[in-house]
């Protein structure tokens, strides 16, 4: 599985100004967060306290997978997304880098 970090953002255009119609909106967004989280997909989730922008980290089989995975947003949230390796990776791509470097 690739993970990736990822940046969303709230469209303030598509936020209803009716304080229930907003809740409405904004309860949907969060079960479908949920249901993410409960999937597997989303492995930590948070939004920046007193603003409408926060960050995921999420699992995908594929990058494709991810790009269809935000479809499902739009157009409340908009995303900035970059692959990201775990610890364990850099590690193991340390260790092979410095190998091909010491045979040299």
């Amino acid at each position: 599985m690739a993970r990736y970090y990822v940046r969303w953002q709230l469209n303030p255009q598509l936020i209803p100004v009716d304080p229930e119609e907003r809740n409405k909106l904004l309860t949907s967004l969060l079960e479908m967060v949920g249901e993410d989280i409960k999937a597997g997909k989303i492995k930590d989730w948070g939004i920046v306290a007193g603003e409408s922008c926060g960050y995921i980290i999420r699992e995908e089989a594929s990058d494709a997978e991810l790009h269809a995975s935000t479809y499902k947003w739009m157009p409340y949230v908009s995303f900035q997304t970059s692959a990201v390796l775990t610890f364990e990776q850099l590690a193991e791509l340390n260790k092979k880098a410095f190998a091909t470097a010491k045979a040299k």
